[in-house]
């Protein structure tokens, strides 16, 4: 894809203001905006992934929102085929695409070029029987030993991804880090890369805030019907998002509301830290300061760099 307008990416943690962001950058750079979390691509998870309702989104077109539904897996080789292709098309109307979303392993296959490893079904099952036997507790635990930096980025409770980094191991003989792409090469299409700096005496405030409203909003009702009417399990991959994973528990009489209140908050705070830790080592990208005007700072920093 050849373009004199470069794609824009927005990324960074949780809370951290990259909706508002990629909204005013799609206005004055006529842009449309990719979606890059990997959560928002569910049908009906609006209110606990904070997915901009229709008529916050000022009449600028989305891409790559609401495409599964809660009983299907989400893929980050099949959402990069997709994202790819809808970046393209995109830019192909001579129009600026602007990729958002803090979900760190779909950002990396949009921006990189990443071939994704092989897999095998023999091997994918003795991982999956050893899930059965030991718990997933364990065998993160297992994955950490042999692989921390993988281990570092997938969730403790995501046992999907940490059977296929443990496949993936076992088929290359190399680290799950080593099949991506080299960390800091030049973006895919020369995208410029913005990401939000948050420190945590500004951004847990928020989250905390976020999490009660999303509770007030009706969050608990929109699980009970995603269960009842779209056949929600705790067991899906939407089923161990942050926030749906807890109410889950709670309505499975696991623990108090409240307490599914509270862990949401400590589980966004955990997968934050993973975020920060995460996009602090990729140099390419532009820092902003959340806590300002990201707006200003965005814009100056792509008439630096000449876009």
């Amino acid at each position: 894809m050849m373009t004199d307008l470069p794609p824009i990416a927005v990324v960074g943690p949780t809370a951290s203001g990259k909706s508002a962001l990629s909204l005013d950058l799609a206005e004055r750079y006529g842009g449309e905006i990719v979606n890059v979390d990997s959560m928002q691509l569910y049908q009906g998870m609006d209110i606990g992934t904070a997915k901009l309702p229709v008529d916050e989104r000022r009449g600028i077109p989305h891409h790559l929102l609401d495409v599964l539904a809660v009983t299907e897996k989400a893929s980050v080789a099949q959402y990069q085929e997709a994202a790819v292709a809808a970046v393209e098309e995109i830019a192909a109307r001579g129009v600026r695409p602007i990729m958002v979303g803090g979900s760190m392993l779909y950002v990396q296959s949009l921006i990189d070029d990443w071939r994704f490893p092989p897999t095998d079904p023999r091997v994918r099952a003795t991982y999956e029987a050893r899930l059965e036997s030991v718990g997933i507790d364990h065998l993160h635990a297992e994955l950490a030993a042999v692989d921390p930096a993988a281990a570092a980025v997938i969730e403790d409770k995501d046992p999907r991804r940490t059977v296929r980094a443990l496949e993936v191991i076992q088929l290359t003989g190399r680290p799950f880090q080593a099949s991506q792409p080299p960390r800091n090469a030049p973006p895919r299409w020369g995208t410029v890369i913005l990401g939000l700096r948050t420190e945590s005496e500004w951004l847990n405030p928020r989250i905390e805030q976020r999490t009660r409203e999303m509770f007030e909003a009706g969050f608990v009702d929109e699980v009970e019907q995603l269960v009842a009417e779209h056949g929600l399990i705790a067991e899906s991959t939407a089923g161990r998002a942050i926030g749906y994973a807890q109410v889950l528990a709670a309505l499975a009489g696991e623990y108090s509301m409240e307490e599914a209140l509270e862990r949401t908050i400590t589980g966004t705070r955990r997968y934050v830290r993973r975020q920060r830790s995460w996009f602090n080592r990729d140099t390419r990208i532009q820092w902003l300061d959340a806590a300002g005007d990201t707006t200003a700072q965005a814009i100056e920093v792509l008439e630096r760099v000449g876009q």
